[in-house]
């Protein structure tokens, strides 16, 4: 493989887990929770970053290693076991993809003017041309990082406009004024739950970038990814502080659009237009390809037909769509069950690890196992927590 060739894919792979992650859900949950925890809310962020990183260098090692997806390791760790674990990923998958087509679809409406539904079969339209040309993989690449460095560009420009209090975001960042659980949980299940934290590892695999002797850029890769989401993050929380700390009020209804306009006016609110459809865009191609991925090894016809089942997983998230809509509360929800997912998943990577049939002589690093197996208890525990304290509350 050439060197500029692979230098492309490992970025590739990185920009399409960190796109997937930032999606329609992203921006609502960032912009939710600034909100209600103010400068606190980085805690929360820096608590989700060395979490998310922790769980996707382990998944992604494992995987490169044992040269299989995760359900199929899954399957070897236990048998059945992977097709429970496909099933999961598959329905958070579509649940969050209907989100994301419904984000897309508002992203045009902000743009043009034209109705959220038109502009999610648009966009939904997009989505499946990436699959349909020759090279899907190359288009699939080119296209996370083009939207993806669009979307970082224009959320620095308003969070510059938005003029946030930085020293006491910093200060708070470390000693906050609360711990809010269900705003961790929330957010590691929106960076690392569910199909996500599996959308760039897959990539590699299907790009035959595994074993042992690519391991050392598979975890660069995989912290990239967590790099590029989290500074989007930051920057998304920072211009959402600075609207807040002015005595403003975001709308419950639709809180990153009234982030973008309060900060930069109307042209702020196209900038919007402009973030929520990349960001949507993006997620809707890194659902469906990861979602796909996990039940493809089931059966050659699976695997023959996979692109056109992934065509069909986008057509199907943007039909439902047009039925059931996207409630904010929904996006937020979907974030925390994915929460859930991961004690599962990374759980069953960190079993794999330690069974030479799988990985064959590789010697997993004993602390990367403790940071993992610390994430699996701390995040089931405080999923669960959640689920009975947090949720309650949101839906009241």
């Amino acid at each position: 493989m050439k060197k500029e060739s692979k230098a492309s894919i490992l970025l590739g792979a990185a920009f399409l887990m960190a796109t997937s992650a930032i999606g329609p859900g992203f921006l609502t949950q960032t912009t939710h929770f600034t909100s209600i925890l103010a400068a606190s809310f980085g805690f929360v962020i820096l608590t989700s970053i060395i979490i998310d990183i922790g769980a996707q260098m382990n998944v992604w090692r494992i995987i490169a290693v044992s040269e299989k997806r995760a359900q199929d390791i899954a399957n070897d760790v236990l048998p059945g076991l992977g097709f429970f674990l496909a099933a999961l990923i598959v329905m958070g998958g579509l649940a969050f993809n209907i989100g994301n087509i419904a984000g897309a679809g508002l992203g045009v409406n902000v743009l043009f003017g034209v109705s959220p539904k038109m502009g999610a079969l648009l966009s939904g339209v997009i989505a499946i041309l990436v699959f349909v040309v020759r090279e899907a993989g190359k288009a699939m690449d080119r296209f996370t990082q083009v939207a993806g460095f669009i979307m970082i560009a224009l959320t620095v420009y308003v969070m510059f406009t938005a003029q946030p209090p930085v020293g006491e975001a910093v200060v708070k960042t470390f000693v906050p004024d609360t711990i809010d659980v269900l705003a961790i949980v929330t957010l590691v299940g929106g960076t690392v739950g569910g199909y996500i934290t599996f959308a760039g590892a897959h990539r590699l695999l299907d790009a035959g970038i595994k074993g042992k002797e690519n391991l050392g850029e598979v975890t660069r890769s995989s912290v990239s990814a967590i790099g590029i989401a989290s500074i989007m993050r930051i920057f998304l929380f920072l211009a959402a502080l600075g609207v807040v700390a002015q005595g403003l009020t975001l709308d419950p209804a639709n809180p990153p659009a009234s982030v973008f306009k309060l900060a930069a006016g109307n042209v702020g609110y196209k900038i919007f237009g402009v973030v929520m459809w990349a960001a949507a865009i993006t997620s809707v191609v890194g659902a469906a390809y990861t979602s796909v991925s996990f039940i493809r090894t089931f059966s050659p016809t699976l695997e023959k037909y996979h692109k056109w089942i992934i065509i069909g997983f986008i057509a199907v998230s943007t039909l439902v769509f047009t039925i059931i809509g996207q409630p904010v509360k929904i996006l937020i929800l979907v974030g925390s069950l994915n929460g859930l997912i991961l004690p599962i998943s990374l759980g069953v990577m960190l079993i794999a690890a330690y069974k030479p049939k799988i990985v064959g002589d590789y010697k997993h690093p004993m602390w990367m196992t403790i940071f993992g197996v610390l994430i699996v208890v701390i995040m089931a525990i405080m999923s669960v927590y959640s689920l009975y304290t947090g949720l309650p509350k949101l839906f009241a």
